[in-house]
């Protein structure tokens, strides 16, 4: 056989066998990339769709834990893997819109490396005060600040987190200038608002926080969604002072570039009947989510949106992770 003939009967197996291996997707364990330790508020939800999800696709999701370097190193390894359907990544706004404006080692394009499949979930942020902060909402929150005589101060979960970027560009927009205090995740923030280290924090909610509100120790002053959040019950939005204002963290599932639509329609078709169970809209709540399902078109226009407006905010603040 001549190589020219060869390569031509190659390319039309190759093209037969394509369609016939999403037909029988999937036939084997889904490999679920995690790109944060076991425990944490994404490796939660991701446990959340094991079962149900298995139930819909016949096969097993196998959770993958692959933290470190902001949740890159778990990307990285995702879209370095097959484009079967057999290994997905179950990410958020951190590695894969934050992080590779700011960290060195990222190997993968966030808008050409995946082919995203649906979101999963959707949550503000808070922005509160410590209890001995006289305000009671964003407009005297600003007006006090900036009759203070020396800046105020507020926590994040660390340098170039999404809470410290939200933060940046909420005192931009409010004219505010404030010191930054980084700590090594959530916990430590929540325990440094409680007890008066930092003035102000803005982040993702827990139920260590909503104690600590409910008990008058920490003042709920806002939410950075567009509108009110069944996640921050009372919470008037920030933009309503600072038009335009708003920023939800987002978790969703998402595949190797070059996944076969139609393993991408049977995995987001999985994903939506998941999420529309009410035992299961409800355990996220819990978690301080909303269930959120989406086209991938949708998921992919958030990504191509929220990247400029993130790298705005990186290069008006002179942000930096060291």
């Amino acid at each position: 056989m001549k190589r020219s003939d060869f390569l031509a009967f190659a390319f039309g197996v190759m093209m037969l066998a394509g369609p016939a291996a999403a037909d029988n997707y999937p036939s084997r364990p889904i490999r679920l990339i995690v790109p944060y330790p076991a425990g944490g508020s994404t490796d939660i939800m991701a446990r959340a769709l094991q079962e149900p999800m298995a139930k819909i696709l016949g096969q097993p999701l196998i959770i993958d834990n692959r933290g470190g370097a902001a949740g890159t190193t778990g990307a990285n390894e995702a879209a370095r893997a097959d484009a079967d359907g057999y290994t997905l990544l179950f990410a958020n706004n951190g590695p894969i819109s934050i992080a590779p404006l700011l960290q060195k080692g990222v190997d993968f394009d966030p808008l050409k490396s995946f082919a995203p499949v649906s979101l999963v979930s959707k949550a503000p942020l808070v922005l509160v005060a410590n209890e001995k902060v006289p305000v009671s909402d964003v407009a005297g929150l600003i007006a006090y600040a900036k009759a203070q005589s020396k800046p105020m101060l507020y926590a994040t979960a660390g340098p170039g987190s999404l809470g410290h970027l939200s933060t940046e560009r909420f005192l931009n927009q409010a004219g505010l200038q404030m010191v930054h205090v980084p700590y090594r995740g959530q916990a430590p923030t929540t325990l440094a608002i409680f007890t008066s280290e930092v003035d102000i924090l803005l982040t993702t909610t827990s139920d260590t926080l909503n104690e600590h509100i409910r008990s008058g120790k920490v003042r709920l002053i806002g939410v950075s969604s567009p509108g009110t959040s069944s996640v921050a019950p009372g919470a008037a939005p920030i933009g309503n002072v600072l038009k335009g204002y708003s920023v939800e963290t987002w978790f969703g599932l998402l595949a190797p570039a070059g996944t076969p639509p139609q393993i991408i329609d049977k995995l987001n078709a999985a994903i939506s009947a998941t999420l529309a169970a009410p035992q299961l809209r409800d355990r996220f709540l819990g978690y301080g989510v909303e269930a959120t399902a989406s086209t991938p078109a949708e998921l992919s226009a958030i990504i191509a949106a929220e990247i400029p407006s993130w790298r705005r905010v990186i290069e008006e603040r002179n942000v930096k992770t060291e």
